[in-house]
């Protein structure tokens, strides 16, 4: 694809890392952690923004080492670990644990319409509506995908934006509240929350598997995520300064659903209205990046053989269909078993924020060992200061998972949940790779072969030589 065919600019890779990162859950995590440690979860917002900011920069070094690829971090594993851990890593820590969260944010969401909207219908068929109508977009092709994505996500920005200044700047036509700015008493007490603001930047690099559409990648795909994860950081802090103003950080820690609480403290029916509206966009923000983000991983680890190769086959608009119906019914299912407590809420963030910190943990090895490895191979972008960032990164992260939650009982269960999945995730990689994709286990596949997976032919030669099953 030539400069000219490209058609997403430095405006959509924005768009799109903030339309999986700010969503439903977002807004509970941020009304949770506000409500335990007060305005002081700013401090570890910031803290978490930037140990994000190393995972993107790292992912924009494996983008520019390898650009094109569909799979994004399942081909750079492959490359630098082999089938055994990327398997792993992208079906748990993408896979279940996205389409996991994304159901829950669709639970939210139609708690949300189904409390303020007074309507004589069950509040799934919100979600039944938003996914067929986010599933029929996205297979219309990644124009579709991104006019939708630039929209909701200006919309969804500027209304938390303007929310947010009316609350800090006390506009709001509700009662404000007197209260203290900080709820935590020492330094540690904020540095506990920073896996819970952890949760409210995760998800900006979906726009790797999009990569390739995107012209003068080599800045605007590094220069987007960045700007998208500095952006979110502002909304949001200035949302925790109205929250102090208007909502007391008790009742925000205890509540299933933070921002309409806020919503209507702030401007009463109104703002409860204009938070629906809020959550309705985030949602649509969140499926939407999470559909395309998610079909485009599964057509990349078909060429690979590391899924079953209908997920590759595409349609008329060059869509990975399966992936994107596939997708789009599991998150309904999940949306379906959620019960939309704030507890079980709350514990299937956690959840999912493990997998997905052990996959940037994955995305930083990556990137010291092709250095290592491929000391010469061209890069357009490259992570500055040495080791030093992908070091950081791997240290923070691997903090957060071992005080993932403050509660020991809960985070023992955390744990517990996360090493049964990978273990059940391990027994079925094994297998999986020795029998159907016939590759040795642990070794790591060559950066030529791996680029060749991307080519339709190269499974087509493998299957008639009898080599892939």
């Amino acid at each position: 694809m030539n400069e000219k065919e490209k058609t997403l600019g430095l405006r959509s890779v924005i768009s799109i890392s903030v339309g999986l990162v700010i969503a439903t859950s977002c807004l509970v995590s941020l009304g949770q952690g506000a409500g335990a440690i007060g305005v002081t979860f700013i401090g570890a917002m910031v803290i978490a923004c930037l140990l994000n900011m190393t995972t993107v920069a790292s992912l924009s070094e494996l983008n520019a080492l390898m650009p094109n690829t569909t799979g994004g971090l399942a081909q750079y594993t492959l490359t630098s670990m082999g089938p055994f851990p990327t398997l792993i890593s992208m079906v748990g820590g993408y896979l279940i644990c996205n389409i996991m969260s994304c159901g829950v944010e669709a639970s939210i969401f139609s708690y949300a319409m189904a409390t303020t909207i007074k309507l004589p219908i069950p509040s799934l068929a919100y979600t039944l509506i938003m996914t067929v109508i986010v599933m029929i977009a996205n297979l219309y092709g990644v124009d579709m995908f991104a006019k939708i994505q630039d929209v909701v996500a200006f919309l969804l920005v500027g209304s938390m934006l303007v929310l947010g200044i009316i609350g800090m700047l006390g506009l709001g036509t509700g009662q404000e509240v007197v209260q203290p700015y900080n709820m935590a008493s020492d330094f540690k007490g904020v540095v506990s929350m920073i896996a819970v603001a952890f949760w409210l930047f995760i998800g900006a690099e979906y726009v790797i598997p999009v990569s390739k559409n995107v012209r003068n990648a080599k800045r605007n795909v590094p220069l987007g995520m960045m700007i998208g994860l500095g952006l979110i950081c502002v909304v949001q802090s200035v949302m925790v300064l109205g929250f102090h103003n208007y909502t007391p950080w008790g009742e925000l820690a205890d509540s299933a659903a933070p921002h309409l609480l806020y919503g209507e403290n702030l401007l009463g029916s109104a703002g409860r209205i204009w938070m629906t509206l809020v959550s309705a966009l985030a949602v649509v923000s969140t499926q939407n990046s999470t559909v395309n983000g998610l079909s485009g991983i599964c057509q990349g680890m078909a060429k690979m053989n590391m899924m079953p190769r209908i997920f590759a086959k595409t349609n008329r608009h060059n869509v990975p269909y399966f992936g994107v119906i596939f997708v789009s019914v599991f998150i309904f299912v999940f949306a379906a078993l959620s019960d939309g407590s704030a507890d079980a809420i709350s514990f299937l963030i956690l959840v999912g924020s493990v997998f997905w910190m052990i996959s940037y943990i994955l995305a930083h090895i990556d990137v010291l060992i092709l250095r290592r490895r491929l000391p010469k191979a061209p890069r357009s972008f490259k992570v500055p200061c040495g080791p030093l960032f992908p070091l950081i990164g791997i240290a923070g992260t691997a903090y957060m998972i071992l005080n993932i939650s403050t509660d020991p009982a809960e985070r023992n269960m955390i744990w517990l949940v996360t090493g049964i999945t990978f273990l059940i995730l391990a027994v079925y990689s094994f297998f999986w790779i020795k029998y159907k994709m016939k590759m040795p286990v642990f070794k790591s596949v060559p950066m030529e072969k791996v680029l060749a997976m991307e080519n339709s032919m190269y499974y087509t030669i493998r299957k008639k030589r009898g080599i892939w099953k």
